[in-house]
């Protein structure tokens, strides 16, 4: 198959806000801003400095007494080997105007409100995390998620401070689709994987992102400049990834 390259044009303005380059300029500018003392103000006013008001709702759960992971979230770890072909029990749901892979076996399992979460301690888990916390961060409940399914610390706060300076508009749909996932670097602790997204019939691009376990769950791990994964790449071979069509 010969894939085109993705243009700077027509293809930004179908890119959800985390996907457009105005946000990763923004990332950078926050970042620079905040490390020499200089706090400016994003959007309408806001102080970036301010934090993001907590959102109160639904919690994911915590370590039992034991150890073992919440009542209602367990998962089968056995299978540590970097997948080369997607799950079988892969069904596709939308999720804030884009369909989103779920997975009987690697999760998420449960849904706590706006919360999707218990995704299995392994290669794939990872994969079916990034997929679904970065696609949440669309949503109206993003502070919610962000709060309970990104990494804390600073890099979190820019990224708050960041998606609270966007108006929200509510869900936009999408053409672009995802079509696949490559596991770069695995640990039951850590793992980056980068997603293939179709912009187009014969159009692609990767986005790499970095989630960490915490003992309960796969987290996504903001960028030091706030952003929530590398920056966009043009694919011209899908040699190498796991496509999703193929299950």
């Amino acid at each position: 198959m010969r894939l085109r390259l993705a243009s700077d044009d027509g293809a930004e303005e179908e890119k959800p806000y985390w996907q457009q380059r105005r946000w990763q300029m923004s990332a950078a500018f926050l970042a620079l801003a905040l490390c020499v003392g200089t706090v400016a103000a994003l959007g309408g006013g806001r102080d970036a400095n301010s934090s993001v008001a907590a959102e109160s709702g639904p919690t994911i759960g915590g370590l039992a007494p034991d150890g073992s992971r919440p009542q209602g979230c367990r998962t089968d770890d056995a299978d540590q080997r970097i997948p080369s072909v997607a799950p079988r029990d892969i069904s596709w749901q939308p999720l804030n105007g884009a369909q989103a892979p779920r997975s009987a076996s690697a999760g998420p399992l449960k849904t706590t409100g706006p919360l999707l979460w218990c995704f299995a301690n392994t290669p794939m888990g990872a994969v079916m995390a990034v997929h679904t916390i970065s696609r949440q961060m669309s949503g109206p409940d993003w502070r919610l998620v962000s709060q309970q399914q990104l990494v804390p610390g600073l890099a979190r706060d820019y990224f708050d401070a960041m998606r609270a300076s966007i108006e929200e508009t509510g869900p936009t749909q999408t053409t672009n689709a995802l079509a696949g996932f490559l596991v770069l670097k695995y640990s039951p602790r850590t793992a980056t994987i980068r997603v293939l997204v179709r912009q187009a019939e014969v159009l692609y691009v990767s986005l790499d992102y970095i989630v960490d376990w915490n003992g309960v769950d796969w987290q996504l791990r903001p960028l030091s400049s706030g952003g929530l994964y590398a920056r966009v790449n043009p694919v011209v071979s899908l040699v190498g990834f796991v496509l999703w069509n193929e299950v």
